[in-house]
């Protein structure tokens, strides 16, 4: 099975934006944009349909982020609630170790810029969020129970 590919969603009528342009970027998502699809609780879903400005202070420059997931589900009172959600492995969700011997190895570089990066993205996010009384969440492998 590959770990990226087009998604066509069953219900379409859930599905908010273009459900010929869904693709999944790893098993991760796939699993959500099932799990989406099927629940009776998600009454709208969409994949990367959302663009939040945000500074990358790496490149140092406005950039657009568009994040894996905006749903709109029924709690458990019957209300609705909208979230847009990030799915990442639990290793990208934390500031990196450097190296013990003090100096800077090109993967410590790279995992602190895509670190660097993704906290950006997820602070323009939450401001996002706020803005619309929506709830943002990262999701990992250690926090999908599904």
């Amino acid at each position: 099975m590959s770990y990226k590919g087009p998604y066509k969603p069953n219900n379409v009528q859930k599905y908010k934006g273009n459900p010929t342009e869904v693709y999944y970027r790893s098993l991760w998502e796939l699993k959500c944009m099932r799990k989406f699809d099927a629940s009776d609780a998600i009454e709208e879903w969409s994949s990367e349909e959302i663009a939040i400005p945000y500074y990358c202070p790496i490149k140092k420059r406005w950039r657009r982020y568009f994040p894996d997931f905006y749903i709109k589900a029924k709690n458990s009172k019957g209300e609705l609630t909208e979230y847009i959600i990030e799915v990442k492995p639990f290793k990208e969700t934390k500031k990196p170790v450097p190296p013990k011997d003090g100096r800077k190895r090109r993967r410590y570089l790279s995992e602190a810029r895509k670190y660097i990066n993704n906290t950006s993205k997820w602070d323009a996010a939450e401001e996002y969020c706020a803005d619309r009384k929506w709830t943002f969440q990262v999701w990992t492998e250690k926090s999908m129970n599904f």
